[in-house]
């Protein structure tokens, strides 16, 4: 007679073993959302899980406040804008100017062997010559939208930098608590938090009780920050994976 209890007993603690197990959750960080973000900058960036949901936190902390929280002047916005915007145009034709630059220099080198007088001589430097062209204007171009981005950002810094302290004395005061109230209510989920780093890939990965956890990520740029703090549920059984992109990320300006 075939002994079932013994198949039925390892089947019994099989399925309870995965019961008590860890759930597994992948993150993928996607700042550019498809629009040619270069994978080295996803490389490092934090990931945490929170049982708790910080917005809430810091609203409810914002909200008993002594004092509203300081607010960014709309032409304070409109100014990081110019820079920014000043900053993209001559990073862009710095990078135009560079390409005709290193070209020239292989055109020099391939007339380098040659004899004034060949054909192939005169094909190069004439095509050198119309690149020479473009380059000295790409030059100009170069120099006068640093010029432009240099004194536009002079004009503002001293602004930005006195809304940065205004911004940071006002969260000093209000959030003192900040962590004492995180840590009730990590507390009362029962649940810790956890973090892990992304790789060149923009990948973090957990394993952690069941539960329902924020996802909090940032991802810093020149003039502002993308910010997550997503919802999560994460149940035993198949492993869960969430995106943060640019389409679920609140747009944060920093100074």
């Amino acid at each position: 007679m075939r002994n079932t209890f013994g198949l039925g007993l390892a089947l019994f603690v099989s399925v309870a073993l995965a019961a008590c197990g860890p759930a597994q959750l992948t993150i993928f960080v996607e700042p550019a959302s498809g629009e040619g973000e270069s994978m080295s900058s996803l490389d490092g960036i934090e990931v945490r899980l929170l049982p708790y949901d910080r917005d809430q936190v810091f609203d409810s902390l914002t909200g008993v406040a002594d004092m509203p929280e300081p607010r960014i002047p709309d032409d304070l916005l409109a100014m990081r804008d110019e820079i920014a915007a000043a900053q993209r145009q001559w990073l862009d034709n710095e990078t135009q100017w560079n390409t005709l630059r290193d070209t020239l220099a292989k055109l020099n080198s391939a007339m380098e062997g040659l004899n004034r007088g060949e054909s192939q001589y005169r094909r190069i430097f004439n095509e050198w010559s119309d690149l020479n062209a473009q380059y000295e204007r790409a030059e100009r171009r170069v120099a006068a939208d640093f010029a432009r981005f240099e004194s536009l950002q002079a004009a503002g810094i001293g602004r930005m930098d006195s809304m940065r302290v205004a911004q940071a004395n006002w969260a000093d005061q209000a959030f003192a608590d900040v962590d004492m109230v995180f840590g009730a209510k990590m507390e009362m989920s029962g649940l810790d938090q956890a973090a892990d780093t992304t790789g060149v890939e923009g990948v973090a990965q957990f394993e952690v009780p069941p539960g329902r956890y924020w996802v909090y990520a940032r991802y810093e740029r020149p003039y502002d920050e993308l910010y997550w703090n997503e919802p999560v549920d994460v149940a035993r059984g198949e492993p869960a994976e969430l995106r943060l992109t640019g389409e679920n990320a609140e747009v944060r300006p920093i100074f």
